[in-house]
């Protein structure tokens, strides 16, 4: 079984390029040279220094050990949260930043949902001196306005979505709408595993240094290059993918996804995609949604405003239909509880996002000898109000 992108854009059944006319000539350009750019001795060199020089890498992986010892397993944290800018999405924005000026594109567009991504792209596009756009839905902005002041800062024009549920979904459109109006000289720096091909597969390949350094960083820790499981959380699914990339074909690793069940799988306000979704087509591929049975997309509902996606990346899709990634949903409780679990135990604020993958310690058992290698996708801080709201700091 293949797990990775095929030449026609497909990951099993899901992925490719779902798109109106207009935009053809730009994703084609994309993909005809994506791979070739990424080839390019020069743009390695680049990438690689900036990711060693600006981002900070490689970040750290943290044995947890008060964690471990409470629930009687080896927990590993890949520290994304270190990061310049606080999240994995860095990887991302430095890699297709780079992309956008070898294809001559002088605008910059993106969309965000919890403004880490917002965030990362006003930073790469302020590093390298091009115009940029950020989507973000109106509720988003109003439960993420420290990240909002951030992209203003680094000079980014921030455009709210008010459309449909004013949140993530709603944000992409109003960047696909904008790209159709300026195809020429405008790059869409999407900002998670999901789009229509390339951009899945492009996304994944630069947040794979993140299993990369995995690999190297166990070897240091345990002796083995590969552990017993990877871990993280999943809306669109870009750290996630990022953090599976190495290990996709290692049997012997299991993978697990963690998605945001909000109130509840059943209660109508839930990110579940897993459980919830079928096939369908959103933002410009095949994949897993959450819809109507008459195929509206319904509304999700997460505490965490970058997990409340409809849907998942294609390639979590045909990980979740082949059963190659275990799934599992956890509550905005269950997240909530976790996440200042770990501040009181390891001194580290994790962002809402993580605290989902996090909380699963408490649902599932493993044995004494595993080892468990959690990505910490993002920090804490743009969540403060969040956690100091909900447990009445």
């Amino acid at each position: 079984m293949n797990y990775n992108v095929n030449e026609k854009g497909y990951y099993g059944e899901f992925g490719g390029a779902f798109i109106p006319e207009m935009l053809y000539p730009n994703v084609e350009e994309l993909r005809q040279n994506y791979l070739k750019v990424m080839e390019e001795p020069e743009f390695k060199k680049e990438f690689n220094q900036l990711l060693k020089d600006y981002v900070g890498r490689p970040s750290p992986l943290y044995f947890a050990k008060r964690l471990s010892d409470k629930y009687n397993t080896k927990i590993y944290l890949k520290r994304e949260d270190l990061n310049h800018t606080g999240a994995h999405k860095i990887n991302n924005t430095i890699g297709q930043i780079l992309m956008a000026k070898r294809l001559g594109k002088t605008r910059i567009i993106a969309e965000t949902g919890a403004g880490q991504h917002g965030v990362a792209t006003a930073t790469v596009c302020a590093l390298m001196g091009l115009e940029c756009i950020v989507y973000m839905g109106e509720i988003d902005i109003a439960r993420q306005a420290p990240n909002v002041a951030r992209m203003k800062m680094l000079g980014a024009t921030v455009v709210p979505a008010k459309s449909g549920s004013r949140t993530l979904k709603d944000a992409t459109n109003e960047a696909i709408r904008d790209w159709i109006n300026n195809p020429v000289n405008t790059h869409y720096i999407i900002g998670s595993a999901i789009g229509p091909h390339p951009y899945p597969d492009m996304v994944t390949r630069f947040q794979s240094v993140i299993s990369e350094e995995i690999k190297l960083q166990l070897i240091e820790h345990e002796d083995r290059e590969n552990p017993d499981y990877v871990v993280a959380c999943i809306g669109g699914g870009s750290n996630a993918a990022g953090t599976y990339y190495h290990f996709l074909h290692e049997e012997n690793v299991n993978i697990i996804a963690v998605e945001a069940a909000g109130l509840g799988v059943d209660s109508g306000e839930s990110a579940a995609t897993s459980v919830l979704g079928k096939e369908g087509i959103i933002h410009g591929c095949k994949t897993m949604l959450m819809q109507t049975e008459d195929g509206q997309i319904t509304e999700p509902y997460s505490i965490s405003a970058g997990l409340d996606y409809p849907g998942v990346g294609p390639m979590h899709a045909h990980l979740c239909k082949t059963g190659r990634a275990e799934f599992m949903a956890i509550t905005d409780n269950d997240a909530m509880n976790a996440g200042l679990e770990l501040c009181k135990l390891e001194g580290i604020i994790p962002a809402i996002e993580s605290s989902h993958a996090l909380a699963i310690f408490e649902h599932k058992t493993f044995k004494p000898d595993d080892v468990i290698v959690l990505s910490l996708s993002g920090r804490g801080d743009k969540d403060l109000q969040n956690y100091i709201d909900y447990f009445k700091i």
